[in-house]
């Protein structure tokens, strides 16, 4: 009697929240301020050295252990280690809904996909007219990405305000973005190519398409191959957390399902609040405003504030006006421009692309600070539109039952 009634008044609310799409953004939210406070209390150098060491203070990207190149820091092994299993759950997220989802035919793709570009290229051309004859201009990767755990739980706080399909909407705009934003950290974002690691890499990323091809089932026959496709990976250049998408692409049709249902809760609340922790545990400048007077701070909050919208926006109206799409059911243009801005929440995405895109930790900081600041703005902006726009679906009351009784 005594479990039942502590399960039904603790746990039972646990699980509630975890199932609430609301709960990531809200764990990943307090995460980032909790970092933030410690990384500028008296506790930050220890905090700090946490992250930025393993077992030593050897500097580097590689770690020596019995002759392995390996991650030499815990901020290494969550960007590059942890982080592949998140990469790993979008990977299979992408490969679900491009075979049996939302963007399994051209139709059903077109005005997502459509606006997932526009919703890249704007942001990244406003960066570049900030940046373009700076020595940062390499930055303009970072306010294309949309950040689908805090996009998806803004919008769900206004419930059945938004219709079902612009919910359908968004998600697969933020998947397509993922898409865009893994190429963009493949192509962009790597520094120097170690080609025999790589043609290691393609040679067990060929035999896990073999597995696929001939219908193995057994889940360890693809683990086991993606834990050395991500250390040849590691080892080539390429930023390792692409093994995890590689390794998505090659897993049976339908294991997908499963493994993202046994992977949600600890990605999502596990990996991703440890991800917030080390990548926000950064200092205040002295002068907190001369932060965002940047041309970086500038380029990264207009990108993603304006340029988001702007783009999702501009290429959708030209696609309805086209007919090569229509707009999601029981929607409307300010209802899509609403959902522009949302979009501009890039958080997670962007915070990872700003540690590739600079090595200087000062310019590290701005760009981390300016993805915040433009997240809670595009957060807060697009709520307060979209709930001015939508109209909460009216409740018919119920007509009294009339009880006829015959004398």
């Amino acid at each position: 009697m005594v479990k039942q009634t502590i399960r039904k008044r603790v746990l039972s609310p646990i699980f509630q929240f975890l199932k609430d799409s609301r709960a990531v953004g809200i764990v990943l939210i307090v995460c980032t301020i909790l970092s933030l406070i410690v990384a500028n209390s008296p506790w930050q150098e220890p905090y700090i050295r946490f992250f930025t060491t393993l077992f030593d203070a050897a500097g580097g990207h590689h770690h020596d252990f019995h002759g392995l190149h390996l991650p030499n820091s815990w901020l290494l092994w969550i960007n590059d280690g942890f982080m592949a299993l998140f990469f790993f759950l979008v990977g299979m997220e992408i490969k679900r809904e491009l075979t049996v989802g939302e963007l399994a035919s051209v139709r059903k793709a077109m005005l997502p996909a459509l606006a997932a570009i526009g919703g890249m290229a704007a942001p990244a051309l406003i960066y570049a007219v900030f940046n373009h004859h700076s020595a940062y201009h390499h930055g303009w990767g970072i306010p294309m990405a949309t950040d689908i755990a805090f996009s998806l739980g803004i919008i769900s706080l206004l419930g059945k305000r938004v219709p079902l399909s612009l919910k359908v909407f968004l998600t697969a705009l933020a998947i397509i973005d993922d898409l865009g934003a893994i190429l963009t950290i493949a192509i962009f974002y790597t520094t120097e190519l170690h080609t025999s690691y790589l043609y290691a890499g393609a040679g067990i990323f060929a035999l896990l398409l073999a597995l696929n091809y001939f219908k193995v089932q057994r889940l360890i026959f693809y683990f086991i191959p993606g834990a050395v496709l991500w250390y040849c990976i590691f080892n080539s250049g390429i930023h390792a957390t692409i093994a995890g998408v590689l390794l998505a692409f090659t897993i049976p049709l339908d294991k997908v399902h499963s493994l993202e249902d046994n992977l949600h809760d600890p990605v999502n609340f596990l990996i991703m609040p440890v991800f917030a922790l080390a990548n926000t545990a950064i200092t205040f400048p002295a002068d907190l405003l001369s932060a965002f007077s940047h041309n970086v701070s500038f380029g990264v909050i207009t990108g993603l504030v304006l340029g988001k919208p702007l783009g999702i926006f501009a290429l959708c109206f030209i696609a309805v006006k086209l007919k090569l799409a229509s707009l999601p059911a029981q929607t409307n243009w300010k209802q899509l421009w609403g959902v522009g801005m949302i979009a501009g929440i890039g958080f997670t995405m962007s915070i990872f692309i700003a540690t590739l895109a600079f090595s200087e930790a000062e310019i590290q900081v701005v760009s981390i600070m300016s993805v915040i600041a433009a997240s809670v703005i595009a957060a807060i902006a697009g709520f307060i539109f979209l709930k001015a726009f939508t109209k909460a679906p009216s409740v018919k009351p119920l007509r009294p039952v009339q009880n006829k009784i015959t004398e």
